[in-house]
């Protein structure tokens, strides 16, 4: 039995150390962003849609830290909540590419329907720099949006 166990916490273990995904970012924001993904999404499922929208849209609520902060598309690619660019709301963005010509949002919104999370790089004009810069985001399918959260690289 004690064998079975620890197979079964090695295979967990390498399991997680294989991940594909490779990012390599100083100061945790990959952790975090994470993180502050499902700390949304446990507030979504607590709170209510629209709670959870409201509280997603605020500038300086509990969704925004530092330079993270909690964005989220419906299904089809629309712009749901956003506390940085409250003009994109209720705006679909599927057809809107990065700087790079990349079609990100149309990556985010198919891998978050088939595979209910995942990671996306794409080049984003950084608010602070205001500079066309490397950012991943890390999303979460939760009902019928899908909540994300980014960083710059």
């Amino acid at each position: 039995m004690l064998i079975v166990l620890l197979a079964v916490f090695l295979a967990v273990i390498f399991g997680q150390a294989c991940e594909k995904d490779t990012t390599k970012v100083k100061g945790g924001e990959r952790a975090q962003a994470k993180l502050l993904v499902k700390k949304a999404v446990a507030f979504l499922e607590k709170n209510g849609k629209g709670k959870a929208l409201a509280e997603f849209n605020k500038p300086d609520g509990q969704f925004v830290k530092d330079s993270l902060y909690v964005f989220a598309y419906d299904l089809n690619g629309t712009v749901i909540a956003h506390p940085k660019k409250p003009e994109e709301i209720g705006k679909n963005m599927l057809k809107e590419p990065d700087s790079q010509g990349k079609f990100f949002r149309r990556t985010i919104v198919n891998k978050a329907k088939a595979k209910g999370e995942g990671w996306v790089k794409y080049t984003f004009l950084n608010p602070v720099t205001q500079k066309e810069e490397p950012k991943t985001t890390y999303f979460k399918k939760a009902g019928d949006m899908i909540v994300c959260c980014g960083f710059y690289n």
